[in-house]
């Protein structure tokens, strides 16, 4: 340790702050093949799919139209108007481009939001399993994680009574994604209105709709179109999912205006405006409609392919019990059958994250361990891959489970 380090040590927030499991998978995964080795990489969180061409024309239009400059901190007002009449269009929510704030990535725009609502000693109610940074952002703004869960059996959506008992005169949001990362779960129109029957007027609902596109039920309901919930309401959504967009960066939220307005403060202090260029390519992809939905429909389409050719092989594997997601790209089957069994090389997989490092050094399967989603009896596994990735990893997956003994 150098003497610089030991003088002026890092801040507590920093220290306590736990790295993302996701990406730390992600990179481990990348360094095994480097050294040569074919992984089958099941723990990424993005489509496999190419931007669409329409929104790639759009951004070099809007190169040599000379959209060089620095753009206003919540986004350029044409996004705003186009994201505005998005959610009217398809959310039912009564928004105007005042309660929008466009941000470098929807984490960004969670990040915001928290910071602008919690206090140290706030709570902020977390449905679980939930995605692997809403924890740590509640407790970087010094504010206290709730997590109220639901599982397998209950297709991992907690019920409105065990979030009406979570609530404390300490709490200050209920934040929540649906579709949900990790287990695809979708919130139907009646568990979100019996939730808001059981929430405080004064608590602020976060929904985090980024994989509202990836959706196998064909409805999607926004907790903000409903009566109890339409003023105190963020929607969080973005652009790298559904419009296969993920190194674009472009995220946002739409908020009761006092709230925005409060977002907009700490990111004019913090990144300032987001991208111009990739900014009028989001314009480009919500208003040309035709191009939108054909690629919605393409994506989804290989995604419910996927999604039903990887819970049937699964299923074969003993001791793997799986459930049909609704939403988004992902598998979170319970592996917790296989703790306490011994490897070959004889070390004990105690826990999913030794599972999944057995798996990856092993059969060179990536996963996630469901820990880091506050289930930790599961495995997170991406279908954002292609079919014969999905027949490899399944076949692998099955051989070096099989050896566990």
């Amino acid at each position: 340790m150098s003497a610089l380090t030991e003088t002026l040590p890092l801040s507590e927030r920093v220290v306590n702050m736990e790295e993302s499991a996701t990406l730390a998978m992600a990179q481990a995964a990348r360094e095994l093949a480097s050294k040569g080795v074919k992984v089958i990489n099941l723990s990424v969180g993005e489509p496999d799919f190419k931007t669409p061409k329409y929104i790639c024309e759009a951004a070099k239009k809007a190169i040599d139209d000379g959209f060089h400059q620095y753009t206003p901190v919540p986004g350029i007002p044409a996004l705003k108007n186009a994201i505005a009449e998005k959610l009217k269009r398809d959310n039912n929510i009564p928004a105007t481009p005042e309660q929008i704030v466009v941000s470098t990535g929807a984490k960004q725009s969670i990040a915001n939001v928290i910071l602008a609502l919690v206090n140290p000693g706030d709570e902020v109610i977390v449905l679980g399993p939930y995605w692997v940074s809403y924890a740590d952002v509640i407790k970087f703004a010094g504010g206290t994680p709730v997590i109220v869960s639901g599982d397998i059996d209950t297709g991992f959506k907690p019920t409105a009574d065990q979030i009406g008992a979570a609530v404390s005169d300490k709490t200050k949001a209920v934040l929540f994604s649906s579709p949900s990362n990790p287990a695809g779960a979708l919130f139907s129109e009646d568990e979100l209105k019996a939730i808001i029957s059981k929430v405080p007027e004064n608590v602020i609902f976060m929904a985090d709709e980024i994989y509202e596109y990836i959706n196998y039920v064909g409805k999607h309901t926004s907790i903000g179109s409903l009566e109890g919930a339409k003023d105190r309401t963020v929607t969080i959504n973005g652009f790298s999912k559904g419009f296969a967009m993920t190194g674009w960066r472009v995220g946002y939220i739409c908020a009761p205006v006092w709230l925005a307005k409060a977002t907009n403060k700490i990111q004019g202090q913090v990144t300032s405006g987001t991208n111009s260029i990739t900014q009028h390519a989001c314009v480009t992809a919500l208003e040309d409609s035709d191009n939108l939905n054909k690629s919605i429909n393409e994506m989804g389409e290989a995604f419910l392919r996927r999604r039903d050719l990887f819970v049937s092989l699964l299923k074969e594997i003993p001791g793997i019990k799986v459930a049909v997601p609704e939403g988004a790209f992902y598998l979170f089957p319970d592996v917790s059958a296989y703790f306490g069994k011994t490897a070959p090389d004889g070390s004990l997989i105690n826990n999913s994250v030794d599972l999944s490092l057995y798996l990856l050094n092993n059969a060179h399967v990536s996963s996630v361990a469901g820990v880091a989603f506050g289930a930790p009896k599961n495995l997170r596994m991406s279908y954002a891959t292609s079919d014969e990735n999905i027949k490899e990893g399944a076949a692998r997956l099955t051989e070096w489970l099989g050896k566990l003994a």
